[in-house]
């Protein structure tokens, strides 16, 4: 497929409405207000006629591509090429299959996808693998299989999560799902639900790991808990802090900041009340029950909109989004910019708005990325002829 030469130009950012998308106050934290409006933007379609597209990363100077089917592509030179690799054990059902993909940082041609993995046909688990991309970028091999496993699965797919991301402490940070299940979230000694933080060589704890003295295998790869469904992990330029993105029940899509060893408050199995069910009633963040939880930075209130990929933008060329968290969403079709606050509000959003560019013109946003060039990545999951966008300031 060549690469597509259409190229939009459109005027500045809309404000997102207080009402519908800057939600309501959670306790520790209050709403954001909406932003000034920003000066326009320029977006790109780099690819075309993908199924799917979860996410991208970069290997050896080209553009992977991984699409919810179990297809793995290059784009390179204008061109998406298949990348033959064993890819044969990917169970995609529902919101599983293979997803989120990251790139070691060392240049090295190496990288790691997650992937929703079967045998003869069963669901087994989700787990993360290493791979090694050939210097032609026609192949790849598997160099460690599972890095990371015994993620739990759901045979519907459900709640899978699983998006893996190199922070600046050389450590990698995936975010994953509860798998829809009630007890899940709150255990420690289960993967879903969670904040990992692994060694990427080796797939065990990265150092200083908030557990790192438990018995417990999987409590020694976690840095927080209590999630619903994790959909991305991104570091703030200049901090360094970790931020996550989270898909709430019926309320209260959240965007929270990394905190080691802390609970997040997501208990549908309300402490062991209704361990057989999936509560979905209960709040996001659950500080009758947890006190210590911590606060959404933001939340959407009701409705929710399926917030997806995030990654912060950064530079000059950037001008006044300079350090804006850029958020997809999926139920709602647009792309949010979302303002960190400083100071006392540094672990809060502090302002959020969309730009007219992306308020419902592409559909779906599932990844978000920022690229070795400075712009921003989008992948559209409208599975009708889906894209990979370029996003640069116009």
């Amino acid at each position: 497929m060549a690469l597509a030469a259409a190229v939009l130009t459109a005027c500045s950012s809309a404000p997102v409405s207080p009402s519908a998308s800057t939600g309501t106050s959670v306790p520790g934290t209050s709403s954001p207000t909406a932003a000034p409006a920003t000066g326009p933007l320029r977006v790109e379609r780099v690819a075309e006629g993908l199924d799917h597209p979860w996410d991208v990363a970069w290997a050896r100077d080209r553009m992977l591509v991984t699409q919810r089917d179990g297809t793995l592509s290059t784009v390179a030179d204008g061109q998406v090429r298949p990348v033959t690799a064993d890819l044969g054990d990917v169970y995609a059902r529902g919101e599983g299959g293979l997803m989120g993909i990251a790139a070691f940082p060392d240049g090295s041609g190496r990288f790691v996808t997650c992937q929703t993995h079967a045998e003869g046909g069963r669901p087994v688990d989700i787990r993360v693998v290493s791979w090694q991309l050939s210097a032609d970028g026609a192949s790849a091999t598997r160099t460690k299989d599972p890095l990371v496993g015994g993620l739990p699965i759901n045979p519907s797919g459900r709640h899978s999560g699983c998006r893996p991301t190199f922070g600046p402490d050389g450590a990698l940070w995936i975010g994953t799902g509860d798998t829809a299940r009630a007890t899940i979230p709150q255990d420690r000694t289960a993967l879903g639900g969670k904040v990992l933080r692994v060694d990427p060589e080796t797939g065990g704890p990265a150092p200083g790991n908030p557990f790192a003295s438990s018995g417990s295998a999987a409590e020694r790869l976690i840095s927080g808990y209590g999630h619903r469904n994790v959909q991305a992990v991104a570091f703030q330029p200049g901090t360094g802090t970790g931020w996550t993105v989270e898909h709430g029940s019926d309320v209260d899509d959240e965007v929270n900041v990394v905190i080691p060893g802390r609970n997040y408050g997501w208990d549908p199995a309300r402490g062991g009340e209704t361990p057989g069910g999936y509560d979905e009633s209960v709040p996001m963040t659950d500080l009758d029950r947890y006190p210590d939880a911590v606060p959404a930075a933001w939340s959407s209130g009701d409705p929710t909109i399926a917030p997806s990929g995030g990654d912060f933008v950064s530079g000059p060329a950037w001008g006044d989004l300079d350090g804006v968290f850029a958020v997809g969403v999926q139920k709602d079709e647009k792309l949010l910019f979302m303002r960190p606050g400083t100071g006392p509000d540094a672990q809060r959003i502090v302002s959020v708005s969309t730009p007219r560019e992306f308020d419902g013109e592409f559909g779906r946003i599932r990844g978000v990325r920022s690229g070795p060039d400075g712009a921003l990545y989008l992948t559209t999951d409208n599975g009708n002829d889906d894209v990979v966008l370029r996003v640069t300031r116009g």
